[in-house]
């Protein structure tokens, strides 16, 4: 069983970081074009708002096509027919059309890639299974975002896009390796594991009135409010602070939280599974806060760098817990994909708003009160968790070991 080829596929969601990363590379291609920031902000902009409306049509289509490897190959194939466009007809029509097929198919290839995790390894196994993706999620991100970046600046901002074509190749033959009878289908698999308690079937409007789901998205929607702006927030203040180190500094600030997560993903999913997920959450949450008051309140720059720990712990946690507690709460209902795409635009929501009321308070009250508002909104969140969220690990005394699939 070709469990471990799952790893070179999962995709790092965009709200962790690899919808910026495209962004900012899209941003400095077009600029070489000689288009207007107008240009380019409306194209971003309509890419980001194609992302937050496709998430629960993409997770509905997972969830009726046959086959999720085939769904996920489609996607990636339109990803690499983006990034080809991008690179040979920087034109408007021609690059709108791109940023929206390229939002549209991660819509698609993210709850696909989620959906092949829970087929190959069951809902026993998935919380370390999800916690190794997430490994190699931040592992590939960061080689990506090295070898884009060499190529940018040895040859050309459009050997970018190139770079990312080419490696659509590598990936759809690592999708090729899993095969199709390897992943067994949701229906398979709830009559499968009978054992684990499931969700029954739920019609759309029955799976939307999920308390757990509603105040799991919420709580979702409070991280991303409190987390999205927190970085760019800082970039501005380190810039202002040590203009000189700034790139230098930002970009340590980025690769710290990826070391983080590369590192601990695969405990995060263990420890899930021994101490339940709301412990993990809090952690989350506390960690965020914490990070918020210290960016309030640290005037070395320096010291900044270090404070990003917290951001890789938070990172870390939501990376895992976000999948793991969607298979909680949806798996059997028919509808498990959905409910990604239902926290998905929570995620998107939150991000979106992040920026704008961040942006707004450090601009009328100062950065400090900026990080303070948003540390804040992520005591909010712990509150939620703390009071209001049930926990939702499977309670398991005993499945047939024929049953049970370890992830490697």
């Amino acid at each position: 069983m070709h469990v471990h080829k799952v790893n070179q596929l999962h995709p790092r969601p965009a709200s962790q970081g690899g919808l910026p990363r495209r962004r900012t590379f899209v941003a400095v291609y077009l600029t070489t074009q000689k288009w207007t920031q107008v240009e380019i902000g409306l194209v971003l902009s309509v890419g980001g708002i194609v992302a937050l409306i496709g998430q629960m049509p993409g997770g509905a289509i997972v969830d009726a096509v046959h086959s999720a490897r085939k769904a996920a190959g489609l996607a990636l194939v339109a990803i690499a027919i983006s990034a080809l466009a991008y690179a040979a007809w920087p034109i408007f029509p021609v690059v709108m059309s791109a940023a929206m097929l390229h939002a549209a198919a991660s819509c698609i290839l993210g709850p696909a890639i989620a959906a092949i995790s829970l087929g190959l390894v069951g809902p026993l196994a998935v919380g370390e299974r999800l916690g190794r993706n997430a490994r190699y999620a931040s592992l590939g991100n960061g080689v990506a975002a090295a070898v884009m970046g060499a190529c940018g600046y040895f040859l050309s901002s459009r050997s970018v896009f190139l770079v990312t074509f080419i490696m659509a190749i590598p990936t759809l033959i690592a999708l090729s390796r899993i095969r199709e009878h390897d992943i067994i289908s949701e229906h398979a698999l709830k009559a499968k594991f009978n054992k684990v308690p499931t969700s029954r079937s739920l019609s759309l409007r029955d799976l939307i009135r999920q308390r757990p789901l509603l105040i799991f998205a919420s709580s979702v929607l409070l991280l991303q409010l409190a987390n999205a702006a927190m970085l760019p927030l800082m970039a501005g203040v380190v810039t202002t602070r040590s203009a000189q180190w700034a790139p230098v500094l930002i970009a340590a600030c980025i690769i710290v939280p990826q070391a983080i997560v590369a590192l601990t993903s695969p405990s995060v999913g263990r420890f899930a599974q021994q101490w339940g997920r709301r412990p993990l959450l809090l952690l989350g949450f506390a960690a965020l806060a914490a990070r918020g008051v210290l960016f309030a309140s640290i005037s070395d720059p320096y010291f900044l760098v270090a404070v990003q720990i917290f951001d890789g712990i938070t990172a870390a946690v939501f990376a895992v817990m976000i999948p793991l507690i969607v298979v909680d709460i949806a798996f059997g209902s028919g509808h498990f994909n959905f409910a990604q795409g239902i926290v998905g635009t929570a995620t998107g929501v939150g991000a979106s708003l992040s920026t704008v009321l961040a942006g707004y308070a450090a601009d009328r009250f100062g950065s400090s009160i900026a990080f303070l508002g948003l540390a804040a909104v992520a005591a909010m969140g712990l509150i939620m968790i703390w009071t209001i969220m049930p926990e939702t690990r499977r309670h398991v005394l005993a499945a047939p070991k024929d049953d049970v699939r370890s992830a490697p």
